[in-house]
Order: C-alpha cells, then sequence, then structure tokens
C-alpha cells in the first residue's frame, strides 16, 4: 500500500487591520492583504511489511513439544521395570537406561521404537511410513535433547523472526523428512531419532538465504565464510560412531534447496517504488532479479523430484549401499580409536527357574542374570548392554 501524505491547505488570505502614517492624513487607517501561511500537515509514514520483524513463537513452540516428548518417552521407558540396572534411580520411572546400553542418559531403543522412532523394517514390511516425521521429535537422551534444543533455538529464532512461521515452519518439517529418507535409504539395520535434520535444513537455508539475497549484505564474504565453516564443523562431528550423519547430510540439502524457494527476497528498487509517495517516478522494476527466479524454479523440482524418488525406492526396499560403495563413510569414519560397526543386538536366552542366561550372539559373551519371569523388553536391554 502506497503511503498517502495529506495536502496541506490553501493559503489563507486574510485581512489585518494596521495603524499606517503614509498618506490619507494624519493617523489614517489603512487595510492591507497579508498572506499567512499555515504549517505543512506531518507525513504519515507506513512500515514496509517485506522486511518487517516477525514475532517468534513457533521455535519455541517446536523446542516445548521436543521437550515434552522425551518427558513422555521416558515414562514409557521405566527403567526400574524393564533394566536390572538404571542411572538416577530414584527418579523412579523416569530414571535413565545403563551408560553401557545408552551414554546419553536417555531411554532404550524398545522405548524409542514405541514412540515412533525411525525403524526401516517397519516401515518398508509393516507401512509405517509415519515414522519418517515422529523421528524428528524424539531424542535419545538428555545430551542429545540439550544440544539440538539450543542450536534451535540460536538457528531457528533469528530465522523465524526475518521471515515469518509459515515459512520457517515448512522449511524445518520438509527438512527433517528429507533427512530421514536419506538415513532410511543408508541406515537401515538401526533405528533413527534426532532433529539433527530439520536443524541441518535450517542452516542449508540460511546459506541458500544468503545466496539468493546476496546484494542486501554489507559484508558478504565474511558471512558466507562464517556459516560455510559452522556447516562443515557440524558435518565433521557426524564422521563420529553412533551419529547419523546421512540424516545431518539429508536435512541440509533438502533445506539448501528449499532456502531458494522460501527465503527469497524482493529488490530494494521494487520495494521503495512499491511504498513510495504518489506522484513518485516509477522505473518498472521486477520484483525479483534473473538469477533469483532461475534459482527458485531449478530448486523447487530438484526437491520434488528427490523426495519422490527416495520415498519410491525406499518402500521398494532400496538398499542405498549396494549403489554406492563407499558412501558409508560420509555417516562414520573407522580408525583405531574407535568401530563403526552399530549392527543391533542379537542374544540367545534361556530361563532355568529364576536363572536367566544371555549369550550375544556377535561377541560370545555370556552373563547370568537372577531374574523371575522377565519381561522380552527386559532381556532385550540385557542383551543390549552385554554387546556393546
Amino acid at each position: 500500500m502506497a503511503t498517502l501524505e495529506k495536502e496541506p491547505p490553501p493559503k489563507s488570505e486574510v485581512l489585518i487591520r494596521v495603524n499606517s502614517t503614509r498618506g490619507g492624513g494624519s493617523g489614517g487607517n489603512t487595510i492591507h492583504p497579508v498572506e499567512v501561511p499555515t504549517a505543512p500537515a506531518p507525513v504519515a509514514y507506513q512500515e514496509i511489511t517485506h522486511f518487517k520483524k516477525w514475532v517468534a513463537w513457533l521455535i519455541p513452540c517446536f523446542v516445548i513439544a521436543n521437550i515434552v516428548m522425551f518427558i513422555i518417552t521416558m515414562y514409557v521407558n521405566n527403567c526400574p521395570k524393564n533394566s536390572v540396572s538404571c542411572v538416577a534411580r530414584f527418579l523412579g520411572r523416569f530414571s535413565f537406561q545403563p551408560f553401557k546400553e545408552n551414554p546419553l542418559l536417555g531411554p532404550s531403543s524398545i522405548a524409542l521404537q514405541k514412540m515412533g522412532a525411525l525403524d526401516v523394517s517397519r516401515v518398508i514390511h509393516k507401512h509405517q511410513g509415519w515414522r519418517l516425521l515422529t523421528c524428528n521429535w524424539l531424542h535419545g537422551g538428555v545430551f542429545h535433547i540439550l544440544a539440538n534444543m539450543l542450536s534451535l533455538l540460536v538457528i531457528g529464532i533469528r530465522l523465524e523472526q526475518e521471515f515469518g512461521f509459515v515459512r520457517i515452519g515448512l522449511l524445518y518439517v520438509i527438512s527433517g523428512f528429507g533427512g530421514s529418507l536419506l538415513s532410511a535409504l543408508f541406515l537401515q539395520s538401526n533405528i533413527s531419532v534426532g532433529a539433527s535434520g530439520a536443524l541441518f535444513g535450517l542452516l542449508g537455508g540460511m546459506l541458500s538465504e544468503l545466496i539468493t539475497n546476496w546484494t542486501i549484505y554489507a559484508n558478504k564474504a565474511a558471512a558466507f565464510v562464517t556459516l560455510v565453516v559452522i556447516i562443515a564443523i557440524n558435518l565433521a562431528v557426524g564422521i563420529l560412531p553412533h551419529v547419523d550423519n546421512f540424516a545431518h547430510i539429508g536435512g541440509f540439502v533438502t533445506g539448501f534447496l528449499l532456502g531458494f524457494v522460501f527465503l527469497i527476497r524482493p529488490q530494494f528498487g521494487w520495494v521503495r517504488e512499491r511504498y513510495a509517495a504518489p506522484g513518485y517516478s516509477r522505473l518498472s522494476r521486477s520484483k525479483f532479479k534473473m538469477y533469483q527466479c532461475i534459482l527458485w524454479v531449478v530448486s523447487l523440482i530438484l526437491v520434488i523430484v528427490g523426495l519422490t524418488v527416495g520415498l519410491v525406492m525406499l518402500l521398494r526396499g532400496v538398499d542405498a549401499n549396494d549403489h554406492c560403495s563407499w558412501c558409508h563413510y560420509l555417516s562414520c569414519v573407522p580408525t583405531s580409536r574407535w568401530s563403526c560397526r552399530t549392527e543391533p543386538a542379537y542374544c540367545l536366552s534361556s530361563q532355568i527357574g529364576s536363572q536367566l542366561n544371555i549369550t550375544c550372539s556377535s561377541t560370545g559373551k555370556s552373563n547370568l542374570y537372577m531374574l523371575a519371569n522377565p519381561s522380552s523388553s527386559k532381556i532385550q536391554g540385557l542383551c543390549t548392554e552385554l554387546c556393546r
């Protein structure tokens, strides 16, 4: 909407009686017309809505939702009932699994599966595709959720203030889905949880936003180098064991492409003309530059095609490792200090009275437990702890 300026009222011609000593006799009175200018009316300015600051409320709601889901998961986990030993047992059913089973101070893998963790076998064979979304709202432990939520507050609030809750909300959710999809194509023997894919989507969106809105930044090179270094460090951390770097990469690529679609800004010249006062000469500037339009179209096509093809491949049971023999190094690089073996734990168990004997199939380790009528979840928890 253009700014409307009030036109000042016409100058008034006022007749004022004054004393004059010029002609007409002494003490004669003469009437002279005098123009009295009126003060101009104040100009009413209108806020430019294209660059206004939004109130960030969606990202804090996302943080609260993740914390609530973690609390519910710990309640469902109920460590004292399903495990022999627990960390911080004074917390009751909110106590944590043993460190050998979960070093992040969190629930068991069984509890995470119940709550909607990404389990590829269930997605393919039991048609539980919703796990590609629900896994983004679950976390493996206290350390995991603290790191992710602090990052989400720092990154997400700034973006929501700049671009609003609709675009940032879509960017977050779709990037999380893209991260889960790539993870499911490469890591099919383990469950996966966490908001890291969505977080890397926000980082990817920040990078593409910097590129597509390049002309509005003052310190372009410094902003670009800083952001690239932050992204590189975070991706490098993903090569450590037990970190799902495929979710990071998938979320980043999805967010990077979506940034060209959702985070595009109009040219300053177009905005200035749109909000100019009546009578301002207009040059008929285009709203977006040509390169912005090209990036918008190409990125939208790549996102739609990429997510569609990836989903079809997953539902057909395709293992992407069969088509890329070296891609597993993107998620974990084995060294002399750690191994990248992350196969799930399988055990043989036998029960004689109150004696439970468990033998790990992968390592051959065995242990004897004094338990009467243990549940299957408790046996699986003991198996996971024994095999690590």
